[in-house]
């Protein structure tokens, strides 16, 4: 098997539209939470905190491209890009069939898929839909509109596997690279804000909803005061390069994944369990070779719903105790969803090169069930050479990732 090394990174997210934004409003300690006042017509929807993108310079890509693009897919074109430029792949390097992309979302554009229906509904008239907008509602619309974009020949792939979906991304397309079928891969997820997606969380009571008033309390991961989730939005992508190739270049490598493994719970379909993250979490530890006390940190999934904090927590717990330092970024970008994994990868490897952790903002007491892990609660300088990354998706879908410090 060849070994995989990550040299590019792209982010789009609520801090700000590059990774440098990101890791600003990281250090800053900032929540990008929002009251959404325009949510309030949807009867029923306790949630009207969101936390949304700014989407910036969109018509710089082409319309004829752009027309296929839902919001979520203008995003990965555009952390994508970012990616590649951080990477160093040219223009040549994309049209060859050795390069390739796997990018998840949760669906399709939900905000393009409300659209079709308002649009169909009223007088049951196909003819009033244009003929893109089919393209934008795909659940594979990321992946095929990057690829469309971009020119990209090689393996082309979508993961649709909600929260999981970016992790399980990443960790297809270093599979494609072990087994010498690509050479380069983008990889990555990718979410659209919008409020029927959050009423999807919302009738499970899994969203926040008491802090409407005081959006930047919330999400709490880990809190005794965790009230759920808080949807977000934006794109995460890596570049993904075979080892060898990367080091011949002479390519900034930011950490060369060493594990991965993907479990479902088999149980059910909307609550965590201890059981089959546990399993998912030492099957990664088993494959990269590491054991529980060579791991220096982990990026928890943690989205602050009840039942989710509570198993991590546990299965945390029974692993490695409280010797690893643990913390949650969606108290300062909520929960992104399908491109949760990937966004929250390329911070933890901006850590893992700074040797600093960022905490887990809004946690101020940690809930006794969660108890028992040493979590971040103010940024720790500490040297990371290798990381776990953690995503628990609804449908019982569990997903982890090891990385380790290119030396």
């Amino acid at each position: 098997m060849r070994r995989v090394a990550i040299t590019g990174l792209g982010a789009i997210t609520p801090l700000g539209n590059s990774v440098e934004a990101l890791i600003s409003g990281l250090e800053r300690g900032e929540c990008a939470t929002q009251y959404m006042p325009e949510w309030q017509k949807y009867k029923g929807l306790r949630c009207l905190v969101g936390a949304p993108v700014r989407m910036q310079d969109e018509q710089l890509i082409p319309r004829q491209n752009r027309r296929s693009m839902g919001r979520l897919s203008i995003f990965a074109a555009q952390a994508a890009q970012q990616a590649l430029k951080d990477a160093g792949v040219s223009r040549e390097e994309l049209s060859s069939s050795r390069l390739g992309c796997v990018i998840g979302s949760t669906m399709g554009s939900a905000e393009s898929i409300n659209e079709a229906f308002e649009t169909l509904i009223p007088d049951f008239d196909l003819s009033k839909l244009n003929s893109t907008k089919f393209f934008q509602c795909i659940s594979h619309t990321a992946a095929m509109n990057v690829a469309q974009y971009l020119g990209i020949i090689g393996t082309v792939m979508a993961t649709n596997a909600a929260c999981a979906s970016a992790l399980q991304a990443i960790g297809a397309g270093y599979n494609l690279i072990r087994l010498g079928e690509q050479d380069i891969m983008l990889c990555g997820g990718a979410e659209g804000l919008h409020p029927t997606v959050v009423g999807s969380f919302d009738v499970l009571f899994a969203t926040s909803s008491s802090y409407n008033q005081a959006p930047k309390k919330t999400p709490r991961p880990f809190d005794v005061k965790r009230d759920g989730l808080v949807c977000g939005e934006g794109s995460g992508i890596v570049v993904l390069e075979d080892y060898e190739r990367a080091k011949k270049r002479k390519a900034k490598i930011y950490a060369e994944i060493i594990g991965y493994s993907s479990h479902g719970n088999g149980s059910h379909v909307s609550e965590s369990k201890r059981e089959a993250i546990t399993l998912c979490v030492k099957e990664a530890l088993e494959r990269a070779a590491v054991s529980s006390r060579d791991v220096d940190y982990i990026n928890a999934h943690a989205t602050a719903t009840i039942q989710g904090d509570k198993e991590e927590a546990a299965a945390i717990r029974q692993i490695f105790g409280d010797t690893v330092a643990v913390s949650s970024l969606k108290g300062n970008i909520g929960h992104t969803l399908g491109a949760s994994g990937s966004i929250e990868l390329i911070a933890s490897l901006i850590m893992m090169e700074k040797n600093i952790i960022y905490p887990t903002l809004n946690l101020e007491e940690p809930d006794k069930d969660c108890q028992g892990i040493m979590h971040v609660m103010k940024p720790l300088n500490k040297k990371i050479n290798i990381l776990l990354k953690n995503c628990f998706a609804f449908g019982g879908i569990n997903a982890a990732l090891v990385c380790k410090k290119e030396k």
